[in-house]
């Protein structure tokens, strides 16, 4: 990912982390805190599962209330029946962020999701579409088999990737059948990036374990409280492929698996609340290691947004 950006590029504030580490509660709190100033902050989804609009509880997406009466963007924009790629939602946050940044305002990126920012901020690779027979047969390998294979035709990929990491290692593999190059080779010539074209003030929020987890858990037993129960009997019944990102995220298989008698109420809760640990600890690690080290972190305890932001209470951003 980029690092940070000179002062006379337009602003684009960005605050990310693992889900239930107060994100959005931030990003508000930051918006209105500009309008004080005389600013107009506008908060734009950067989480893979809040795009969809039949997520309204399992995501997490912020109320009407909770959004305090701040513009929020690109939330509930795809119908589950679209998965929504990592390019797809680039190129509409990229939209987004110039319309805002059109009618003088700032864009607020707010979100866990680590490769939709990379996306956006470094580019895509210009991987041509695979073979459709590639992709069936090295899809059919067994892992010890796709990874043996790798080892062979792109070592660098396999030196790179866990053994068991089957998708990445399925990827690399296609990829270098198909097209004759590695995938590294590919991803060396990302396109399409913004951040050379915009001051970014990045903030990456890491909690204390403990106290993430006590609230990943007291996040998952709210949402039945509140109706997810319900969202997920309706998504159901629109009878979707099961491999769509909206048919896999937390919450959905769980209590799929209780509304289905395989599940009582309390192993849902307690799967969906492993799930959602098990989440925030994949995010916590990648945020923790992948962005630059001069993005600022902190843990979102004794946090002041202001003190984070400073230069975007300034008028040229």
């Amino acid at each position: 990912m980029s690092t940070l950006n000179p002062p006379e590029k337009k602003p684009v504030a960005l605050i990310a982390g693992p889900t239930a580490s107060g994100k959005s509660h931030l990003a508000v709190e930051l918006a209105q805190r500009l309008a004080r100033a005389g600013r107009r902050g506008v908060i734009v989804n950067a989480d893979s599962q809040q795009v969809y609009r039949d997520l309204t509880i399992l995501s997490a997406r912020p109320t009407v209330g909770e959004m305090g009466g701040i513009e929020h963007r690109l939330f509930g924009t795809w119908d589950g029946a679209e998965a929504c790629s990592a390019a797809d939602w680039a190129a509409a946050a990229k939209d987004v962020i110039a319309d805002v940044h059109g009618a003088g305002d700032v864009p607020i990126l707010c979100g866990g999701t680590g490769l939709y920012l990379r996306t956006l901020l470094d580019g895509i690779a210009p991987v041509p579409e695979i073979d459709p027979d590639i992709r069936e047969s090295v899809r059919a390998l067994p892992q010890a088999d796709a990874r043996s294979s790798l080892e062979r035709e792109d070592p660098g990929a396999a030196a790179r990737l866990a053994p068991a990491d089957a998708t990445r290692t399925t990827r690399a593999l296609e990829v270098v059948r198909s097209t004759g190059r590695t995938l590294a080779e590919w991803q060396a010539q990302k396109t399409g990036g913004i951040a050379g074209d915009i001051a970014l003030h990045p903030l990456i929020l890491l909690p204390d374990r403990d106290w993430l987890n006590a609230r990943c858990d007291l996040r998952f037993e709210r949402m039945l409280e509140a109706g997810a129960i319900a969202e997920v009997e309706a998504l159901l019944a629109r009878d979707l492929d099961p491999d769509l990102p909206v048919m896999r995220a937390i919450g959905v298989r769980e209590i799929a698996g209780m509304l289905q008698g395989e599940l009582s109420r309390a192993q849902a809760i307690a799967a969906g609340q492993t799930a959602t640990r098990q989440y925030a600890k994949r995010q916590y690690t990648w945020f923790r290691n992948q962005p630059p080290d001069e993005w600022p972190r902190a843990d979102n305890k004794t946090i002041v947004e202001c003190d984070y932001f400073v230069s975007l209470f300034h008028d040229n951003g």
